[in-house]
């Protein structure tokens, strides 16, 4: 059993946190958990950076009390909602309330680099 962080405040750099590989994701889609229980103790928040590699992409999914805002920082790819896509680019952000399915594909030539933030951390 991992032992959970001591809840403090923390400051580090993105470079100290590893890439994970996560269930779902596929084609070299990967994420740093910044701020998330498991490495700074959070109750309420996950932030997290992801990168997926041209062709990379998400399942489609919905959580069932989560929200999560998606804010694109570099790279340009396709995001489906309710099974309708669209383009998304830096600088654009997303809302997604609970129960409305959705994906993100890296379509583009280069890396997609995206902030995800999930409220809560628990998808009851």
């Amino acid at each position: 059993m991992k032992r959970k962080p001591k809840r403090e405040s923390v400051i580090r750099n993105i470079a100290e946190v590893d890439w994970e590989d996560l269930a779902g994701h596929f084609g070299g889609a990967f994420s740093k958990f910044l701020v998330h229980p498991e490495t700074t103790g959070s109750r309420h928040i996950d932030y997290r950076i992801s990168c997926y590699q041209p062709r990379a992409w998400v399942a489609p999914h919905a959580h069932k009390v989560q929200e999560q805002v998606y804010h694109v920082l570099e790279g340009e790819g396709l995001m489906e909602i309710g099974g309708k896509r669209q383009v998304v680019r830096r600088h654009d952000v997303i809302f997604i309330p609970p129960g409305v399915r959705h994906a993100i594909y890296n379509s583009g030539l280069v890396d997609l680099v995206f902030v995800v933030v999930t409220v809560p951390i628990e998808d009851r």
